[in-house]
């Protein structure tokens, strides 16, 4: 099951709702209309931290694991570049969000692709898309529900966020880290054989009472 968050995809383009509470209580909404079961989550890019604010609100007791994908969580470094981004989207924002978009991939996909993802960010407005960019916490607010989180944990990512894997490694040793060397931000497109395969097996290894940290 795939989640569009509100502005996003398919879903309604609301007025507001572009907090960190707002997008986690939506996720929280979405797991209680299917049933009890426990789930993997698995969240990309901002969807990384609405994730673990979905932690911190609600709690772990519908997931089984979480899997982050290729975002910051709190670790040092401080990633770079995001005040260049928020700047040329307030002054460029077409061109920002192409070059954003065509950046994604390590392999250049299908034109339609790029068009369908571009035009698809499009549709919200500008000012939520600086919100949602824009979340007033700090980072080790992140770093701390990551290493509070009492589930499984998996963290697949790119070399940009490196280091942090290795901060990561330090504070959850069981926690499995996988670097896509050759891979864009969208790295189960670039690499998908190989995302599909490692979170298969993985899945496939937990249960119902997997080890916490």
């Amino acid at each position: 099951m795939a989640i569009d968050p509100r502005g996003q995809g398919e879903s309604q383009i609301p007025v507001a709702g572009y907090t960190a509470d707002r997008r986690a209580d939506d996720l929280h909404d979405v797991l209680q209309d299917i049933g009890s079961q426990r789930v993997v989550l698995v969240a990309w890019s901002l969807g990384v931290l609405e994730a673990l604010q979905y932690v911190q609100r609600h709690g772990s007791s519908r997931l089984l694991a979480l899997v982050l994908v290729d975002n910051s969580i709190g670790e040092p470094p401080l990633p770079l570049g995001g005040g260049a981004f928020l700047r040329e989207l307030r002054h460029e924002r077409a061109g920002a969000i192409d070059r954003f978009v065509r950046g994604m991939f390590a392999r250049p996909p299908a034109e339609s692709l790029i068009e369908q993802v571009r035009a698809s960010a499009l549709r919200m407005p500008l000012d939520a898309s600086i919100a949602l960019l824009s979340y007033p916490l700090p980072r080790e607010h992140w770093r701390e529900l990551v290493h509070a989180f009492d589930r499984p944990l998996a963290y697949l990512i790119t070399p940009r966020y490196r280091e942090q894997s290795e901060h990561l490694r330090q504070a959850r040793p069981r926690a499995m880290v996988e670097i896509f060397e050759h891979a864009g931000h969208a790295l189960f497109v670039d690499e998908a054989q190989r995302f599909n395969r490692l979170l298969s097996t993985w899945i496939e290894g937990l249960t119902s009472n997997a080890p916490g940290p």
